[in-house]
């Protein structure tokens, strides 16, 4: 057996029918919520403008059509793991149950590098605007240095250099914050989820609906600007890289798959919070995206709180919106850490309980009943990552990581239908292997679109995730220890 060692599905439904560990507490509106909440925020307020400045103009919506179509693939895929293996861990359960032991650990691995940088970075993007609104509101001007990272990475380049500012301050205290509510526990977090959420969904249409008349059809010419070597990669190579950085905004409907173990009826409700969050935030995005470069040229938008500069160049018949944009854009924008966040002590929770990972991250808070340890860990990590780092580099990482976990999930699909087709499924992706297929096929094209440095930076992230693996996580597999003693095949499908 060894790194190849699987955990059946008889031994997944039963751990999460046991009884133990977290609380069932949330519902399909919950699930839906926290999708939305994740989803709508960093996409919407950072990295929209990035990427239309650096890759495709007011293409950017064609980047969100090819990153929605692929989130959709795959979301179908989650959906039907999620109904049938409804236990926390997400994609890593799901290629525990289908790939074996080293496989799972990879894409565990894999999610630590998705959630723990989507938290830093959309908190390095609400740093940008609560510092834009204590600026242009209140007249308090922080220091440059305790808001900026202190070290950045020039467009194509590989390694970081210093820019003489001391810590982004602000996200880390954002990120702290997080931390402490998530740990109170997974009803009140989801409580703050929902409320923040009806806040920036309000703000969103608020901008989408009066921002439409303002839109001069000029700024949409060129609409695919062409590639001309100087800045950024335009034209419909463009349009594919922005695709594959755009899939950082569509990492919510993944984060659902996490609380699989904190919902009531995981069956019924995990497809409903995974597709309709995808759903809802796509056709928003696109929206959004063609109402932003109708505001402002494309080359304006390549700040961190590019909403903002829009909703200003519009005039002062709008002037009266920039304040709510920036409250809404600070809320949602928390709201999004909030998820990551929580989505990564989960996928902590789930590798310590099958001895990956030292058992002190799968502690349960006595009182609270939610993984004190890992989310401590998770966020003291992420808040040293978030004061430390651009968005740019953390974004391209995330957008790798995120493409990767996707691939695994969609091939799951198809090896467990084809080695287990007797399985009761709740929720069945349709027209198999087309699906699973076209997911791989667009994930990884999308993967391709993105830079050799990030791809650099993916490489030397598993190569660590082995080292870990064989000097620890191998050693203290709780399924390779049950498989040596029995001497047998257990724990295969």
């Amino acid at each position: 057996m060894g790194i190849w060692s699987k955990k059946s599905i008889a031994q997944l439904q039963q751990e999460e029918g046991d009884g133990q560990g977290l609380r069932r507490s949330l519902n399909g509106l919950n699930l839906v919520m926290l999708g939305v909440g994740a989803i709508i925020g960093a996409g919407i307020f950072v990295v929209t403008g990035t990427v239309a400045a650096q890759h495709s103009g007011p293409a950017i919506i064609l980047s969100f059509v090819l990153a929605g179509v692929g989130c959709l693939f795959a979301g179908l895929c989650y959906a039907e793991f999620a109904a049938m293996i409804p236990v926390a861990g997400s994609a890593y359960t799901y290629g525990y149950a289908t790939m074996g032991e080293l496989v799972a650990w990879l894409i565990g691995w894999d999610l630590m590098l998705e959630y723990l940088f989507a938290s830093s970075a959309v908190a390095v993007g609400w740093s940008g605007y609560f510092t834009s609104f204590l600026r242009d509101h209140l007249h308090i001007e922080l220091p440059h240095a305790l808001v900026n990272a202190p070290f950045d990475v020039a467009p194509g380049g590989h390694l970081p250099h210093a820019t003489g500012a001391l810590i982004n301050l602000p996200a880390v205290v954002l990120v702290g914050v997080m931390t402490l509510l998530l740990i109170t526990g997974i009803r009140e977090s989801a409580r703050a989820n929902n409320i923040i959420v009806f806040l920036k969904l309000a703000v969103v249409l608020l901008v989408i609906g009066f921002g439409a008349p303002h839109v001069e059809p000029a700024n949409w010419k060129p609409f695919i600007p062409e590639n001309t070597g100087t800045f950024g990669q335009f034209g419909w190579s463009g349009v594919l890289a922005g695709a594959g950085v755009i899939f950082f905004a569509y990492i919510g409907f993944d984060a659902v798959s996490t609380a699989a173990q904190e919902t009531r009826h995981p069956q019924k409700d995990l497809p409903v919070g995974i597709l309709g969050a995808l759903a809802v935030c796509t056709l928003l995005y696109m929206l959004m995206s063609l109402v932003m470069t109708g505001l402002a040229p494309y080359h304006t938008l390549n700040v961190a709180e590019p909403v903002y500069v829009a909703i200003a160049r519009a005039g002062p018949s709008l002037g009266w919106l920039r304040p709510i944009v920036s409250l809404g854009a600070i809320a949602g924008l928390a709201s999004v850490v909030l998820v990551m966040l929580m989505g990564q002590a989960r996928i902590f929770y789930a590798m310590s309980r099958d001895g990956l990972l030292p058992a002190f991250f799968g502690h349960m808070h006595p009182r609270f009943q939610t993984p004190h340890v890992a989310s401590l860990i998770t966020g003291g990590v992420a808040m040293a990552v978030a004061g430390l780092f651009p968005i740019g580099l953390l974004g391209e990482l995330v957008s790798i990581g995120t493409l990767f976990a996707f691939i695994v999930v969609c091939a799951g699909v198809l090896v467990l239908r084809y080695r287990r087709p007797e399985l009761h499924r709740p929720f069945r992706t349709p027209f198999v292997p087309l699906v699973p297929a076209l997911g791989i096929l667009t994930c990884g094209s999308l993967m391709l679109g993105l830079g050799l440095p990030t791809w650099l930076r993916l490489v030397v992230w598993m190569a660590l995730g082995l080292v870990l693996y064989f000097g620890y996580g191998h050693k203290h597999s709780r399924i390779g220890h049950e498989a040596s003693a029995s001497a047998g095949p257990g724990g295969t499908l």
